[in-house]
């Protein structure tokens, strides 16, 4: 299996972390891929972990970044800290049946793409705290409209912070924050 390779998505995410994170924020980046954003949240906080459900994931960023933590977790199944600042690249797009199945675990968030956002905004309530953010990326493919509904029935108001245009479909930066 490999690694999750920095996209525009990617870098979308980026620009609204490096805006958002502060020197005395404990982060987590859950779906760490590469580790891109850990590196981005190292420039500026030294309470930096890394979680992904990929084994090999954990262990390149593990050797890459040495001043952060990584845990190997299914969203948040083995994570028992609250964090101020929760980013996540998720896969969000809507199932392909054409896609095999080490591409669809990096590019699929469910049959309709938003099932696995909606799943950890659910779990990442626990993981906040007081105050905290989350930052996190999906796409027009994801349909948000579904995505802000169902985030506010969790208690979530949000804030659209940048969107961007690729390909075949909208790239949407957002910022959820419990009410």
């Amino acid at each position: 299996m490999d690694v999750y390779s920095p996209k525009e998505d990617s870098q979308l995410l980026a620009e609204q972390v490096k805006a958002h994170v502060k020197p005395d924020m404990k982060a987590l980046d859950m779906g760490t891929g590469s580790g891109l954003i850990v590196g981005l949240l190292l420039e500026k906080t030294s309470n930096v972990t890394g979680a992904d459900v990929n084994p090999y994931a954990i262990e390149y960023c593990s050797k890459k970044y040495k001043k952060a933590e990584f845990i190997q977790s299914n969203l948040f199944d083995n994570i028992r800290d609250k964090y101020d600042l929760i980013t996540f690249n998720p896969p969000y797009l809507p199932e392909d049946k054409r896609e095999d199945l080490e591409t669809a675990l990096m590019t699929t968030g469910g049959a309709k793409g938003y099932e696995l956002l909606l799943k950890f905004l659910d779990q990442a309530r626990g993981h906040l705290k007081k105050d905290g953010l989350i930052i996190t990326i999906f796409s027009s493919l994801t349909k948000p409209d579904v995505v802000f509904k169902k985030a506010e029935e969790l208690g979530y108001k949000h804030e659209l912070l940048d969107s961007k245009k690729a390909f075949f479909e909208t790239l949407y930066c957002v910022k959820f924050k419990l009410q």
